[in-house]
């Protein structure tokens, strides 16, 4: 099929594409023989309407319009294959020459793929962080499940930190009850932290059906973040009793029937958790280093594209959340202060996402990576693990949800960071080499779903 390009920019090419009348008659065939089961005519059996009495009846141009529409997509893959472009986004399409019985010719506008050179994986260096203690984490996970198996008795004394406190809040402004700002009943472990400000100090030495009052600031519901004063009451102080580690918890928490099995498999968990937190940071960083050593420009319109579809998407996320992105930023981690610092953020990541994406893309395809079954198969089994399902179940709701394409695409961007992971160095805060090149299940080479 005759194809001409011409490039119209380093990330846009213009494609002049001829399809022969010979290769556009199975699709007037086609076209003859839908409408003919589609119109009645006098004279005619349903779907033995002869293409002449067609063509009289509802003109030559309608049935080649049809065959046209059908071949186009068909003729603009065939070409795309044969100019070795690789397209992003939709193209524009335009006939511009159609000769009956001859030729037709259209040409086909699309963002493309720029020429970039990729650098020399075994340039690239990172740092991370150094893995933390594994004995101090896995006390902290004892620590944490000592508490979530604590036992609680009442006691008639002031509460201190660590006990357990049943509270009533009411919250008013100029002596005025907000009728958005009570709450009853509710459960608190002093020291705990994750409730409003002030509360720890207000409870503390208070006994059961004594009150405090304090100045903080309000948190969730119509009125959060606005200030108020506080009136806390305590119902009931609990003292908490940890369980001790020794065999008795460590049956109650886990299969294990001794102390010292139970903290080997918490030790290999930990340090597992750790290698893998380790190796996706460093597989991370690998990648935002290549992403920085590479020069080229992600095509406008497709730049455009993504950061509409991103903004969109946040702001759904905000609105199902009940939130203002300034209420958001107020409460969030975020480095911006402000929407518009915010936004610019938003547009800065956007584009070192779709950089990271190409690049992936062109080292898959200059290394002839391939996607096989049991490449699928070990994606839906990790995520079936991430999401608490089943492998059958993430199967289908790939198929349901037409994911097959972009999973696939996932596989092979995590193919191509392997292969770059692998020549590049990593080392820790400490100096320590680290293996990034260690399968990680839990690491994703790019943000796509």
């Amino acid at each position: 099929m005759p194809t001409t390009v011409e490039k119209l920019s380093p990330s846009r090419v213009k494609l002049t594409v001829e399809i022969p009348f010979a290769d556009l008659k199975p699709h007037l065939d086609k076209a003859y023989r839908e409408i003919a089961q589609q119109v009645t005519i006098p004279g005619f059996r349903k779907g033995k309407v002869p293409s002449m009495v067609i063509d009289q009846r509802f003109g030559r141009g309608m049935v080649l319009q049809e065959a046209i529409n059908a071949a186009l997509p068909g003729a603009f893959e065939a070409a795309i294959v044969e100019s070795e472009v690789v397209p992003l986004g939709e193209p524009s399409v335009e006939i511009t020459k159609l000769e009956d019985g001859d030729v037709v010719e259209f040409t086909a506008e699309v963002d493309v793929r720029p020429d970039f050179e990729v650098p020399d994986f075994a340039t690239l260096s990172a740092t991370v962080d150094a893995k933390r203690d594994v004995a101090a984490e896995v006390e902290e996970r004892i620590e944490l499940l000592r508490t979530r198996f604590a036992t609680t008795t009442e006691v008639d004394r002031a509460a201190a930190e660590g006990d357990q406190v049943t509270i009533s809040l009411v919250g008013s402004r100029d002596g005025e009850q907000l009728a958005d700002a009570t709450a009853e009943g509710v459960t608190y472990v002093i020291g705990s932290g994750g409730m409003i400000d002030g509360l720890d100090e207000a409870v503390t030495g208070l006994k059961a059906g004594e009150s405090a009052e304090f100045a903080s600031t309000l948190v969730g519901g119509a009125l959060e973040g606005e200030p108020a004063d506080i009136t806390v009451t305590v119902s009931k102080v609990s003292e908490q009793t940890l369980p001790e580690v020794d065999d008795e918890f460590a049956s109650m928490i886990s299969e294990f029937d001794t102390v010292e099995e139970m903290q080997a498999d918490l030790t290999q968990g930990v340090e597992e958790y750790l290698t893998a937190e380790q190796v996706s940071a460093g597989r991370d960083k690998v990648l935002e280093a290549l992403v920085e050593a590479t020069d080229f420009e992600v095509p406008a319109g497709v730049l455009e594209a993504e950061i509409g579809s991103r903004k969109e998407q946040i702001n759904e996320q905000l609105s199902r959340a009940g939130l203002t992105l300034e209420r958001y930023l107020e409460q969030a981690e975020e480095e911006a202060n402000t929407p518009e610092e915010f936004w610019a953020e938003v547009e800065k990541s956007t584009l070192r996402g779709l950089k990271a994406q190409l690049i992936l893309d062109k080292v898959a395809d200059d290394a002839a990576v391939n996607v096989e079954q049991a490449d699928l198969s070990e994606l839906l089994v990790r995520k079936a693990a991430q999401n608490g399902s089943t492998p059958e179940q993430e199967a289908q709701h790939m198929m349901e949800h037409n994911h097959i394409g972009a999973w696939m695409q996932e596989i092979r961007r995590n193919k191509a960071l392997a292969l770059i992971v692998a020549k590049a160095k990593v080392v820790d805060t400490e100096g320590n080499t680290v293996d990034v090149a260690v399968p990680e299940p839990a690491a994703e080479a790019t943000e796509a779903e």
